[in-house]
């Protein structure tokens, strides 16, 4: 053990092992022929298994001849949907945290109890996960697709910062796709590093591991990977850049195929003029969807053996119905994507690339998470919608292997019918509706929303005080249970603070002048949207200017109290359908708390945990990491830290993030309004 920690020691520090020569293949295995066919290696990471499949069923272009160790450059990528690639390797790789929930998924075991053995197998990690040294069967490529951006087709994007390492099979006959963010350039990171800084790769690692485990379909992380090599960014897009650290996620998934996979076959835009590289290669596309519906969608593959059009159009029905389903769980649980372009949609409905995500704090139904949308195309309300139109540039991009007007009539008799449903059902869960459905369930969630936003409400907290809510109507618990409701509500300073206005006033005259005069030249600086929700904030912030702290107290009191009494009446004929008052409250309890979480991945909680790690103590990523796996209560709430005792919140604006903890399941402090999170 200690010859092999030391090995790993000096590989760490100088270089990577050296891959295989591109072009040459590993021989490869299926998946069902595994078990028992040879014996493990005896070091924790040389049991894994590769067969690459995709790179056997769909074409690789092999890059053009360069320096050794030198990396491609920036370049269309025609007739392929992958190109090979190699890691660059970074200084002095180290492990920030281990999700051993994900590497588990890979057959890999549970931590060792003893340090010298832990110490070993994450110097292993920090190797192998880093892209230092390549694991035996690995071929790194990169992706080719293209994609819709904010609504404008950009032509060829792919893996500019992400590298498929290869398909791990396990004994339990699973196949998980391995995938190195971060690892350096590629054919497609045009005029970028391909690397990915320290603060975003833990946003990234902690928050596919979040939405894992509170059950939304997601891509999962196994590391995060830190080290001593840095790159240069402007974080504010501000003009002051600095040096980061580089850091590498390891990221799993069945396939990171997309939307934008389907793009590459794009003719010329009439609005950008751009195209795909693959412009009529419609034998890459049939292969491509072989190959898919084939490997991810067996069911479909065996229901219609002969009938092409048939088998794509149950295809694109269920890449629709998981996709609604997909983002009615995001709406549930307060997550907003941030950068929904159709090059960030999974083929398979799973939440892929996190980038400026954010968990609402103060319901907005408008809350924009990144700072780079401008215009609010990717906002909270706007998801289902946005989801639905990259939908039908998918539609378009599979035809004519799919005729996209039967595309369209899919997407029209399912995307907004399965959204309903399964947002219907997952709220009356959230409610503790266990009996029966209702017709105007509906409309007694619209009203809670609405409550939600006129008070401000934190929507995580608010959801998980709802099961404490005492049903009977005199109780006299409902006093203290409204304080505590009423408590989670926006105060005065959190009000004016978030709906301060953003332009001076010289500024939002001469916007005004433009729209009446000038219209055009409007559209070119801004926008409609944008100049009225300036309107919309200098009209409340002078309402707040005018209104005390008890009076917002009161009316929000009033609010929620006329809600509850709908609600009450609703809980009310939902008992009725039981036999037993005392079992379906047990149920009522039981279905909230498995549906509501009491904690989440809060921008203030990833900026504590960033902080500190950027200082070198990993700690606070590890112990929110932990925290994240029991979203809904558990074990793990032993990571809590005791709440801060203060006598203000200014008292909180001093030190750093690591010296303003409180509980995780706090309401957010008013600092982190200020946080600032882009897609760099």
């Amino acid at each position: 053990m200690a010859a092999l920690r030391a090995a790993l020691a000096a590989s760490l520090a100088v270089a990577r092992v050296r891959p295989p020569p591109l072009g040459r293949r590993p021989p490869s295995a299926r998946c069902s022929s595994l078990a028992g066919a040879m014996e493990p290696a005896p070091h924790w990471l040389a049991g894994l298994r590769f067969d690459n499949r995709a790179l056997r069923a769909l074409p690789v272009e092999t890059p053009p001849p360069g320096p050794e160790g030198a990396p491609s450059a920036p370049r269309p990528v025609p007739g392929a949907c992958f190109s090979r690639a190699r890691p660059e390797p970074v200084r002095r790789p180290r492990v920030v945290a281990l999700s051993e929930p994900a590497l588990a998924l890979l057959g890999l075991g549970a931590p060792p109890a003893a340090a010298a053995a832990r110490e070993a197998r994450e110097a292993e990690a920090a190797l192998f996960f880093s892209g230092n040294a390549l694991l035996p069967g690995a071929e790194p490529a990169a992706h080719c697709y293209c994609g819709h951006q904010f609504g404008q087709f950009a032509g060829q994007l792919g893996d500019g910062a992400a590298m498929y390492l290869g398909e791990v099979c396990t004994e339990a006959g699973e196949r998980w796709e391995l995938q190195l963010k971060g690892a350096g350039p590629t054919p497609f990171s045009r005029q970028a590093d391909g690397r990915k800084v320290l603060r975003s790769s833990i946003r990234e690692f902690l928050c596919s591991e979040a939405m894992f485990h509170l059950g939304v379909p997601t891509t999962r992380a196994g590391a995060c990977i830190t080290s001593q090599s840095t790159v240069v960014r402007d974080i504010f897009y501000d003009g002051n850049p600095r040096p980061e650290p580089c850091a590498v996620v390891l990221r799993l998934a069945p396939t990171f195929l997309r939307f934008g996979s389907f793009e590459i076959f794009k003719s010329r835009d009439e609005h950008t003029g751009r195209a795909g590289p693959s412009v009529g290669r419609d034998d890459i596309r049939l292969q491509m969807l072989d190959y898919i519906i084939s490997t991810f969608y067996p069911e479909i593959q065996a229901s219609h053996p002969r009938d092409h059009v048939q088998r794509h159009a149950a295809f694109f029905r269920e890449v629709t119905r998981r996709t609604a389903r997909l983002v009615a769980e995001w709406q549930c649980v307060g997550f907003c994507h941030g950068v929904l372009n159709t090059d960030n949609m999974s083929i398979v409905g799973l939440t892929i690339d996190y980038g400026p995500f954010g968990f609402l704090d103060r319901y907005d139904p408008d809350h924009v998470c990144n700072a780079s949308d401008t215009a609010g195309r990717y906002s909270y309300s706007k998801q289902p919608e946005v989801c639905k139109w990259n939908l039908q540039k998918l539609a378009e991009a599979l035809d004519p292997a799919l005729p996209l007007e039967l595309a369209e009539a899919i997407l029209a008799e399912e995307f907004d019918a399965e959204f309903g449903r399964h947002f219907l059902q997952k709220m009356r869960w959230k409610l503790g509706l266990v009996q029966t459905e209702q017709e105007g369930d509906g409309a007694l969630v619209a009203q809670l929303l609405e409550t939600m936003h006129l008070t401000g409400a934190d929507f995580t907290n608010s959801f998980y005080l709802l099961s404490s809510f005492p049903v009977a109507p005199e109780s006299p618990e409902l006093d203290e249970f409204l304080a505590t409701l009423t408590a989670q509500c926006a105060s005065l300073e959190e009000l004016r603070l978030a709906f301060r206005p953003q332009m001076d006033p010289r500024q939002l005259s001469m916007m005004l002048m433009l729209a009446q005069s000038n219209p055009q030249l409007l559209a070119l600086i801004g926008t409609r949207a944008s100049l009225a929700r300036e309107l919309e904030r200098v009209e409340q912030q002078s309402r707040l200017e005018q209104l005390s702290e008890a009076e917002l107290h009161s009316k929000n009191r009033s609010r929620w109290t006329a809600w509850l009494q709908n609600y009450r009446a609703r809980l009310e004929k939902d008992q009725e359908a039981s036999s037993d008052a005392a079992t379906w409250q047990a149920e009522r309890t039981r279905v909230m708390r498995a549906n509501n979480p009491k904690y989440v991945l809060r921008n203030y909680i990833a900026q504590g945990a960033i902080e500190a790690a950027e200082s070198g103590d990993f700690s606070e990523v590890r112990r929110v990491l932990k925290l994240l796996e029991t979203p809904y209560g558990g074990e793990a709430e032993a990571a809590e830290p005791e709440p801060v005792a203060r006598a203000s919140e200014a008292a909180e604006e001093i030190g750093g993030a690591a010296g303003r903890r409180r509980s995780y399941s706090s309401k957010p402090p008013l600092w982190a309004a200020e946080l600032c999170v882009t897609s760099s």
